[in-house]
């Protein structure tokens, strides 16, 4: 497996979860359409660094979502509203053990041994150590927030007045 020093969350990525180095640093093992590598960060570095790139960082969107999703357990975070990416977390997004997931790429969940089988579009699968109706709640809020977010930035139309030339928004 290889390992990067930096990486930026794309469309591609899948999901992505801790992973001690024989140091003991907790890195980044990030599974995306292309394979699966080791990437020399936390996972919340990673979060922070990929939100950042877009002018806003982990507090903001943790604090938009809640107020768009309400006081939702575990919320999930809008990493690129241009590529419309939606991560949402396993556990408590500081907890060492959380798996972020990209639901764009999620194709079906089902139930094994009272853990979640995901099946990705690419015909990929994983087992997470969660219940299925728990692991569908945080799916569908984040798809959740996805449609939210797009249906905000879809709504929003500016216009200028001719006679103080200043935007006046009619969404």
């Amino acid at each position: 497996m290889t390992i990067q020093n930096h990486y930026l969350i794309a469309p591609q990525f899948m999901y992505m979860m801790g992973h001690y180095d024989r140091c003991g640093k907790l890195c980044t093992q990030i599974t995306d359409t292309k394979g699966t590598f080791i990437v020399d960060k936390s996972p919340i570095e990673i979060l922070n660094e990929s939100i950042k790139c877009i002018g806003f960082d982990l507090r903001g969107a943790l604090e938009t979502s809640r107020w768009l999703l309400g006081e939702v357990h575990m919320c999930p975070i809008m990493i690129n509203p241009i590529h419309r990416i939606v991560l949402f977390p396993t556990r408590s997004y500081k907890h060492e053990e959380t798996i972020w997931f990209n639901p764009q790429h999620i194709k079906r969940t089902t139930s094994f041994n009272r853990k979640t089988m995901i099946l990705f579009n690419n015909g990929k699968t994983l087992i997470v150590p969660i219940h299925l109706s728990s692991f569908n709640t945080k799916l569908q809020n984040a798809e959740q927030l996805e449609k939210m977010t797009f249906g905000i930035s879809t709504d929003l139309t500016f216009v200028l007045n001719p006679v103080t030339r200043s935007v006046k928004n009619k969404g």
